[in-house]
């Protein structure tokens, strides 16, 4: 376990202990967690407390039985916590994955220390194993309210049963503890999500929407090329829509032969074999493998529009956002949050989630449309990032969230 990161030197406003458990692989919500630690950075005194889930993974790892106790609750990681505090002096705690290796003990140790969190609701934790709601094919409502059986069932954490329903008890016997009230404040990055923890159980008052801000990477008179080609840049995971994706070029090549639109996929996972054979069958279909840096600006630089097929419920989907930065249209399942970041028709196209049928059809008919329509889209999604996704905006917004807490705990 690291000693904790060094103060983060700035005039201050807030002093603010952020607090994170590294996933084993590096993804959309570790993106998110840094660009909100740069931003804050910016106008409060921040010290980031950091666990790692790769700590227990090895030759020096705790012995199993140690980590499913240490999943309950983590002396290590409270003693480390409570460092974190007594130097930080913090006003608050903003708090993210703390799963494994921070445990529950992150909330206790926060009340005894009296010290308010706020939870930033970036997946469906603590109220989901998996975190997603999703296993094998199907949402898990049942687990918002308490009921595990089915990701349970399903091996929905690390596809294990075992795991999962190790997993499940942690998460009943952190509610049962009534720690979870040292959390005076919840971040919800849409409204569907917030709706979602209130359904759950949250009182309303004490959930914030607060969408992510996005810091440009390209100038307003920056449109690129249109080379004809579509899109998709994630995880290559069954929730993500890989299947549906797949079945509507099957589907388009059906019904346009040569004049198909290739489709370009970028990004690993467990699918990965699947889009390697259908790209190997079909001469519309590209595997790019992961793509990063300069190679992925090129590709959201000249593509014609971005994918995101999602079958779980995607609390926000921040590919939206680089589509509109680069102005493409965004094609997106009307799931979760994507369905407030795309408006049909103006920036792009929405469609009921697993239905390759709808998603087709949509892409055959904005391939009809003339190119300077196309390009409108894409300008028309520029426009809505910059009036929805300005720092300067998420900076006052996250301030009242903070001190409405701050006033209520």
């Amino acid at each position: 376990m690291n000693a904790v990161d060094p103060l983060v030197t700035c005039d201050p406003s807030y002093r603010i202990l952020q607090v994170f458990n590294q996933y084993l692989q590096y993804g959309g919500e570790e993106k998110s967690v840094a660009r909100i630690r740069t931003q804050l950075s910016q106008q409060h005194r921040l010290i980031s407390c950091t666990f790692h889930s790769e700590d227990w993974v090895g030759e020096d790892a705790p012995m199993r039985l140690s980590q499913v106790l240490r999943m309950f609750y983590n002396p290590a990681a409270v003693r480390q916590l409570d460092l974190s505090i007594q130097r930080a002096a913090p006003d608050a705690i903003l708090l993210h994955n703390l799963y494994p290796v921070g445990s529950p003990g992150v909330y206790k140790t926060a009340l005894r220390n009296d010290v308010p969190i706020i939870q930033y609701i970036h997946n469906f934790r603590p109220f989901s194993v998996g975190g997603t709601l999703w296993a094998k094919g199907r949402l898990c409502e049942k687990s918002l309210h308490g009921n595990y059986w089915d990701e349970i069932r399903l091996a929905a954490w690390q596809d294990s049963v075992l795991k999962t329903a190790i997993f499940a008890t942690v998460l009943k016997f952190l509610h049962a503890t009534g720690w979870l009230s040292a959390i005076k404040g919840w971040i919800a990055i849409s409204e569907f999500m917030r709706d979602k923890f209130i359904e759950a159980g949250i009182e309303p008052s004490k959930v914030h929407i607060l969408k992510h801000a996005w810091d440009m990477q390209t100038r307003a008179s920056e449109q690129g090329r249109d080379d004809g080609q579509y899109v998709f840049l994630g995880r290559l995971v069954e929730e993500k829509g890989i299947g549906v994706l797949l079945d509507a070029w099957r589907r388009l090549e059906q019904e346009l032969a040569e004049s198909t639109p290739e489709l370009w996929i970028g990004g690993d996972g467990p699918l990965t074999d699947a889009v390697r054979r259908a790209a190997e069958r079909s001469e519309k279909i590209r595997y790019l493998g992961f793509v990063s840096g300069a190679e992925k600006r090129e590709i959201l630089t000249n593509c014609r529009a971005l994918l995101a097929p999602s079958m779980w419920w995607e609390p926000l989907g921040l590919v939206t956002y680089e589509a509109y930065d680069y102005k493409k249209p965004m094609f997106a399942a009307a799931s979760g949050g994507l369905s407030e970041t795309v408006e049909h028709g103006q920036t792009g196209y929405l469609h009921t989630p697993g239905d390759a049928q709808q998603l087709a059809e949509q892409v055959l008919a904005f391939q009809r449309l003339s190119g300077s329509r196309r390009r409108e889209m894409g300008r028309e999604g520029r426009v809505w990032l910059e009036q929805n996704a300005m720092p300067d905006a998420w900076h006052n917004n996250f301030r009242q969230i903070l001190e409405a807490t701050l006033g209520a705990s």
